[in-house]
């Protein structure tokens, strides 16, 4: 009876010892299994990858570029007005007013980017001054053009770029993606050399319009930043002065002396007449005055 019960407990525990150490070897081989599947994968789909694998890759990177932005700002360009003006100013002098003019530029926070003056000595003396101003203090340099002289005409013009702006930076956007997936297929590509000096090209081009894309841009907000204002300067014409440097003192007088000069040439031409009348009446005169003596 002590036999069988010892026998009956050694069976017990032989089992319980082999359902606990049973369990480790299961984990251990699933553990093993899911590992060399993870490292065996990579490597299928390396093995597995066909040969025109660039050519479909660049295909969808296109596709990229050409997608339409995903954030965009639709308030960004609302306020991209680019505004240019005219104006025409006569004044007494023109070197004064020149000076007073660059005097309005500095104080509006602006400068004067290009000038000209015409002057001769049948021309009427002016000058053409091209003035850059914030955009904001356009219209304070508008407004402070009546004290330098007599306004003849001020022309101004907005061209709303917003649109535009708002384009760019979404293709600028794309292209930015687009360059850093052709940086990533330029990294990981060890095929051909044709493919991989395909990538380059690709990416060569892909940078050359992200730099006009952005020199496009950085041209619309400095045109934006910065409004125009072309003024042209003025002395007043002469009194009675039909065009510029004309005199009508010096004018009478050349006409006086066209007139005498033309006098005398019909004098001269009038001897041709005149003095054959003058003879032949002479002539006459003498006959009848000798038949009356001999009568």
């Amino acid at each position: 009876m002590r036999f069988s019960l010892w026998t009956v407990g050694l069976v017990a525990c032989l089992l319980l010892a082999c359902r606990s150490g049973g369990r480790p070897v299961t984990l251990n081989r699933e553990r093993s299994d899911a590992r060399s599947d993870v490292q065996a994968g990579p490597m299928m789909q390396k093995v597995a990858a066909p040969a025109s694998a660039p050519r479909d890759e660049l295909a969808a990177a296109g596709s990229l570029a050409h997608s339409p932005a995903t954030t965009t700002d639709p308030a960004m360009g609302s306020s991209m007005v680019i505004r240019t003006g005219n104006a025409s100013l006569e004044v007494d002098s023109l070197e004064p007013a020149m000076n007073g003019l660059r005097r309005l530029a500095e104080r509006v926070g602006g400068f004067v980017g290009n000038s000209a003056i015409q002057s001769g000595r049948e021309q009427l003396r002016q000058a053409t001054m091209e003035i850059k101003v914030p955009a904001a203090r356009f219209d304070e340099l508008t407004s402070g053009l009546p004290p330098l002289g007599r306004v003849e005409f001020v022309n101004i013009s907005a061209e709303d770029v917003g649109e535009e702006f708002v384009d760019l930076t979404a293709r600028v956007g794309n292209s930015r993606r687009l360059e850093e997936r052709l940086i990533d297929l330029l990294g990981s590509r060890t095929g051909r050399l044709q493919d991989v000096l395909a990538v380059e090209r690709e990416l060569a081009r892909v940078r050359e319009e992200i730099e006009r894309q952005e020199g496009r841009l950085r041209y619309l907000k400095s045109r934006v930043a910065l409004s125009t204002l072309s003024v042209t300067i003025h002395e007043p014409p002469p009194i009675l002065a039909h065009q510029p440097g004309w005199n009508p003192l010096w004018e009478a007088m050349r006409q006086a002396w066209r007139n005498f000069v033309a006098l005398l040439a019909g004098v001269i031409a009038s001897l041709g007449f005149v003095v054959p009348v003058a003879a032949a009446a002479g002539a006459g005169i003498f006959l009848v005055r000798r038949i009356k003596r001999r009568a």
